[in-house]
C-alpha cells in the first residue's frame, strides 16, 4: 500500500491475521511472530525462547546477575530500566498514581492497584446517566449542604463530615479517621517510616510536606511574602506570626530588636559570652545547638550533604553551596575594579589584597 502526500510517500505492511498496519517490513515480521508463536531467540543456559532478542538479553541477566543500571543517588544496581525507574521515586517523593478515593498516592501503578482492592473494593467514579451521553453526567447532591459530586463515592466520604462517621480505626491506638488514606499517613506515627528522602542531605521525612518545606532550607524559596512590608518566608506559620504582635524584645547592650524572646534570649549570649553546648569530645563551646550539632561532624566524619551530579559528600551545606558553582559555572562575586568573578567571596578578597592595594569591591 501507499499513501502519495505533497512531496512523500510511505509503504505501509499489512498483518494478513489481525489488520494492523506497520510502517517496515522487519517490524511487520517481528510482530507475525505473535501469531505464529516462533521464538527464535532461544536461551543457551535454560533453553527458555523468546520471540525480541531484547527479551533474551534481558532474560539472561537473571543468569548472569548483571546489574549495568545504576542509581547515582544511593549505588544501588538493578538488571532492568524499569527496575531502577521505580526505585527512583523512594528518592525523588514522587508518588504518580493517586487514588480517586481517597487521595493517597503511590509510587507504583500496582500498589494502587491493590490499595483500591483491599480499601474501597473496587469502587469506581465517573458514574454517567443512561445512553452514554457523557453531556448527561450523574450528580451527587449533598442534602446537608447542597455540595455537588459526579461521583458517589465521593459523596459518601463527604458526608462523613456531618455525619461524624470514623470507620476507619488504627489497631495501634484506637484513633479513628475519615479516609483511609489519613490513617495509613497516621500508621507513620507508630511504625516510624520515613518515605520521603531530601537527595540535597539525605534527612528523611514521613510525609511529603515535611520534605516540601525542609527542602527551602538548601533552595533558600521563601514562598509567603508579607503584604504589608514585603517580607518573605519559608513557613506560612512564620508569616503569620510575623505581624501578630507589635511586642518588641530590645536588646539592652546594642539595642537590636527581637520580635520573640527566645531569640533575644539567644542573642544576648553575644555579649555575656555565654556558651551552654558544649562538645563531648573535645570540651568545645558553642553559643548555638546547631553549631555545636556542624562542629560535631569534624569527630564524626559525617557527610549528609551530597552533590546529586558527581557523588561528593560534604559535611556542610554551605560547602556544597560552593562546590557546586564548579558544574554550574556561577562564580557570583564580581570585582568593581576588573571584573573578574569568583566562585567564593574569599577568593574575590584575596584577588583584590594582591591586585587593587586591598580596595574592596563597594570602594570602602
Amino acid at each position: 500500500l501507499h499513501h502519495s502526500g505533497e512531496g512523500n510517500t510511505s509503504k505501509e505492511y499489512k498483518c494478513e491475521d489481525c489488520g494492523k498496519v506497520f510502517t517496515s517490513r522487519r517490524h511487520l515480521n517481528r510482530h507475525r511472530r505473535i501469531h505464529t508463536g516462533e521464538k527464535p531467540y532461544k536461551c543457551q543456559d535454560c533453553g527458555k525462547s523468546f520471540t525480541l532478542s531484547g527479551y533474551l538479553l534481558s532474560h539472561q541477566r537473571t543468569h548472569t546477575k548483571e546489574k549495568p543500571y545504576l542509581c547515582t543517588t544511593c549505588g544501588k544496581r538493578f538488571s532492568w530500566r524499569s527496575y531502577l525507574n521505580a526505585h527512583r521515586l523512594i528518592h525523588t517523593g514522587e508518588r504518580p498514581y493517586p487514588c480517586s478515593h481517597c487521595e493517597m498516592t503511590f509510587r507504583q501503578s500496582n500498589d494502587l492497584r491493590k490499595h483500591q482492592r483491599a480499601v474501597h473494593r473496587g469502587e469506581e467514579c465517573g458514574e454517567f446517566g443512561g445512553g452514554g451521553n457523557s453531556s448527561r453526567e450523574k450528580i451527587y447532591e449533598c442534602e446537608d449542604c447542597r455540595k455537588i459530586f459526579t461521583c458517589g463515592s465521593n459523596l459518601r466520604r463527604h458526608r462523613r463530615i456531618h455525619t461524624g462517621e470514623k470507620p476507619f480505626k488504627c489497631r495501634d491506638c484506637g484513633k479513628s479517621f475519615r479516609e483511609s488514606g489519613r490513617l495509613l499517613r497516621h500508621w507513620r506515627t507508630h511504625t516510624k517510616e520515613k518515605p520521603f528522602l531530601c537527595t540535597t542531605c539525605g534527612k528523611r521525612f514521613s510525609w511529603r510536606s515535611y520534605l516540601i518545606k525542609h527542602q527551602r532550607t538548601h533552595t533558600g524559596e521563601r514562598p509567603y511574602a508579607c503584604s504589608h512590608c514585603g517580607k518573605n518566608f519559608r513557613r506560612r506559620y512564620h508569616l503569620r506570626r510575623h505581624h501578630s504582635t507589635e511586642k518588641e524584645y530590645k536588646c539592652e547592650d546594642c539595642g537590636k530588636v527581637f520580635t520573640c524572646g527566645s531569640n533575644l534570649s539567644r542573642h544576648r549570649w553575644i555579649h555575656t559570652g555565654e556558651k551552654p553546648y558544649k562538645c563531648l569530645d573535645c570540651g568545645k563551646s558553642f553559643t548555638l545547638s546547631w553549631y555545636l550539632l556542624c562542629h560535631q561532624r569534624t569527630h564524626t566524619k559525617e557527610k549528609p550533604y551530597l552533590c546529586t551530579t558527581c557523588g561528593k559528600r560534604f559535611s556542610f551545606s554551605s560547602n556544597l553551596v560552593v562546590h557546586q558553582r564548579i558544574h554550574t559555572g556561577e562564580r557570583p562575586y564580581v570585582c568593581s575594579h576588573c571584573a573578574m568573578t569568583f566562585r567564593q567571596r574569599d577568593h574575590l578578597r584575596r584577588h583584590q589584597q594582591a591586585l587593587h592595594n586591598g580596595e574592596s569591591s563597594d570602594g570602602a
